[in-house]
C-alpha cells in the first residue's frame, strides 16, 4: 500500500517520515511554509539517535495526489481541521479508499464515516514536537511510538492488519485492535492534561487540576456507558517502550498555541463537556480549562501563563 499522510506537523511528520525511510510509499500534505521548507530542502527529522534529512514528496492538497486503489490516508490533522480535510479529500479519493484517523480525540471518527465506509482508528502514543517550519522532532528514543489500529466502530480487517504490519516496519508498536474506540477514550483522558498545560503556569496545583478534570471525565464516561481501556493496561502496553528525550515537554495543544493555528481543547476537554450536557454530568473543571484555552488563543496570551491557584480558587 502506498499512504497519504494528511497533516505533516508533529504525529504525521514523524510517522510519514519514518514511513518514508522504511522504503515504503507516502505523500505528504501540508501547508505553508511548512510545505515550502519541505519541498525545497526535505524533511527534517529530528530523532534520538540523530537529524535525518528525507526526500519525501509533499503537496499542498488532495488535487495534487496521485490516487490510486492501493492508497491509504492517514489523517493528522488537528480535530479542528478534520471537516476541511474531508471536503478536500472527498473531492478526489474514491470512496473505497481507506481513511484513518491517526488524531487525538473521539469525534473525528463518526466525522469520517459520514464521507468515508473504510473508516480505522489508531490510538496515537507519539511523544513529538513541531514548532520549525521543516522540521518535527522525535521525542522517543526506544520506539518512536506505539500507533495500535482498528476499523471503526468495532473490528480488525484485512486493511488493519496490514497497515499495522506497516508501520512495524518503520519502526512503530502495532497492532490491531477490535476495541480500539475503548483505547481512544482512555488516550483522551491523558489527553486532559493537554488543556492544563497550555493553559497553567507549570506549579504545585497541577495534579489538582488534572484530577478533578479526570474525575468529572469518569463520571461523564461512565453515565454514558462507554467502554474505556484502564490505565493499569495503559501503562501496561507503554512500559518501557516511550522513552523521552525531554524535547515533547509541551503538549500539542501548547505547540498549536504557540505556532497561532488554533487549538483542538473543545475535541478534548470540551468532549467531556459534551458528554456531561448530554447526560447531565457537571464537568465545572474541564469547562474551565477550554474557556481558558479559548481565551489565551483569542488574546495572544503566553501558553501555559496563568496561576493554577488562582485557577482553583476562581471555579
Amino acid at each position: 500500500m502506498r499512504y497519504v499522510i494528511f497533516g505533516a506537523g508533529a504525529v504525521g511528520g514523524v510517522v510519514g517520515g519514518l514511513l518514508h525511510r522504511a522504503g515504503i510509499e507516502v505523500t505528504l500534505v501540508a501547508r505553508g511554509e511548512h510545505l515550502r521548507t519541505i519541498q525545497d530542502g526535505g524533511l527534517t527529522l529530528d530523532t534520538p539517535d540523530g537529524v535525518l534529512t528525507l526526500d519525501v514528496p509533499a503537496v499542498e492538497d488532495a488535487s495534487q495526489v496521485s490516487w490510486t486503489e492501493d492508497t491509504v490516508v492517514l489523517l493528522s490533522v488537528k480535530s479542528q481541521q478534520t471537516e476541511a480535510a474531508l471536503e478536500d479529500l472527498a473531492t478526489y479519493a474514491s470512496a473505497g479508499t481507506p481513511v484513518v484517523a491517526m488524531q487525538n480525540g473521539v469525534a473525528n471518527e463518526p466525522r469520517i464515516l459520514r464521507r468515508f465506509a473504510r473508516t480505522y482508528a489508531i490510538h496515537v502514543v507519539l511523544p513529538a514536537t513541531f514548532l520549525t517550519p521543516g522540521t518535527v522532532v522525535q521525542d522517543s528514543g526506544n520506539k518512536p511510538g506505539i500507533l495500535d489500529i482498528g476499523r471503526y466502530p468495532t473490528g480488525v480487517d484485512e486493511t488493519a492488519t496490514a497497515i499495522a504490519n506497516d508501520l512495524v516496519k518503520a519502526g512503530f508498536l502495532s497492532e490491531p485492535r477490535a476495541d480500539i474506540m475503548a483505547w481512544k477514550h482512555r488516550k483522551l483522558l491523558n489527553n486532559l492534561g493537554n488543556g492544563i498545560n497550555a493553559a497553567i503556569a507549570s506549579g504545585p496545583s497541577d495534579e489538582e487540576i488534572y484530577a478533578r478534570c479526570l474525575a468529572e471525565a469518569e463520571a461523564a464516561l461512565s453515565v454514558a456507558g462507554i467502554s474505556v481501556a484502564t490505565s493499569d493496561q495503559d501503562r501496561t502496553r507503554r512500559a518501557g517502550h516511550i522513552t523521552g528525550r525531554g524535547r515533547a515537554k509541551n503538549s500539542s495543544t501548547w505547540q498549536s498555541l504557540a505556532r497561532g493555528t488554533g487549538v483542538e481543547i473543545d475535541y478534548l476537554s470540551g468532549e467531556i463537556v459534551l458528554l456531561g450536557r448530554l447526560h447531565g454530568v457537571p464537568t465545572p473543571v474541564n469547562e474551565a480549562i477550554q474557556r481558558a484555552v479559548h481565551d489565551i488563543a483569542l488574546t495572544g496570551a503566553e501558553p501555559g501563563s496563568l496561576d493554577g491557584a488562582a485557577f482553583l480558587a476562581g471555579l
